[in-house]
């Protein structure tokens, strides 16, 4: 067991690249949040980070032409898995060029290269790499890809998928999970009424859990879904959805601010609370 604090941080794919733009990466808003990334480490030398990230219109786009999360069997669809790598591969590389020019010590893990599963389900992963980097003051960087499956073939995990099972064995303290929207509303898609606060067996409405996003790993939902089952596997981690559309909202969150919809472990299902 690691003797540090240590945050689990995802940068949405809609947050670090234009969704509706093939390859298009937010290059100014990435170094912004990196940055903030970075100031926080220095002047926190006891909190360790976890980073990861989505693969916004870099992988989105291919994986749906192609269908790479339900399977991958033909000739077509190898090939397709294939691009799909290569497009989540660029953004991960300026993720790192980035991270680089700020100093970050950012170690990538590429999941198509270490991680296999079934039915998505993750059956093989030898993280004592990562539990090597954290321990020796870097800051490993896992990113939604396509990975080899036992019973399909292939298919996506994202990174929220990752962080599940990661958080089974480092267990976190808490999962930041950073994008556009500012929370989970419970009035979608009008988004006038946020959730402040979603008890992690709480049963919710499907409007609640609806995202005006097409996203091949599941969209909102699936986060909202993951984040819950983080919090009742390990009762003491607390995970927060939150927009950091504006730079300093990152650091914000880093340093404990209630932004956004924090999602948590409670005894009873207390109701959900409403901004």
């Amino acid at each position: 067991m690691q003797d540090f604090q240590l945050t689990f941080l995802k940068l949405g794919g809609s947050l670090i690249s234009q969704k509706d733009q093939a390859d298009t990466a937010r290059l100014e808003l990435i170094h912004a949040l990196l940055g903030q990334i970075s100031a926080f480490v220095k002047d926190n030398p006891d909190q360790k980070i976890l980073l990861g990230h989505g693969s916004g219109s870099f992988g989105h786009m291919p994986a749906r032409v192609y269908g790479t999360r339900d399977g991958v069997y033909t000739p077509t669809e190898w090939a397709g898995y294939q691009e799909v790598w290569w497009h989540a591969r660029q953004l991960n590389q300026i993720v790192l060029e980035l991270g680089t020019r700020l100093s970050l010590p950012l170690l990538s893990f590429p999941p198509s290269a270490m991680v296999i599963t079934r039915q998505h389900v993750i059956q093989t992963w030898d993280t004592q790499p990562i539990q090597s980097a954290l321990e020796h003051g870097l800051i490993p960087l896992v990113y939604g890809d396509v990975v080899t499956d036992l019973a399909i073939g292939g298919t996506i995990l994202s990174t929220e998928d990752l962080f599940l099972h990661l958080a089974r064995q480092f267990k976190p303290a808490r999962v930041l999970l950073a994008g556009i929207e500012e929370g989970v509303f419970a009035d979608y898609p009008k988004n006038q009424v946020l959730l402040k606060s979603i008890p992690a067996n709480a049963r919710l409405d499907e409007s609640v859990t609806t995202s005006g996003f097409v996203d091949v790993t599941g969209g909102m939902r699936a986060k909202l879904v993951i984040a819950q089952q983080i919090c009742l596997e390990n009762p003491g981690t607390e995970v927060r959805i939150f927009s950091a559309t504006n730079p300093d909202q990152m650091r914000a969150a880093l340093e404990g601010e209630p932004l956004g919809t924090l999602i948590h472990y409670a005894n009873r299902p207390d109701p959900v609370e409403h901004n």
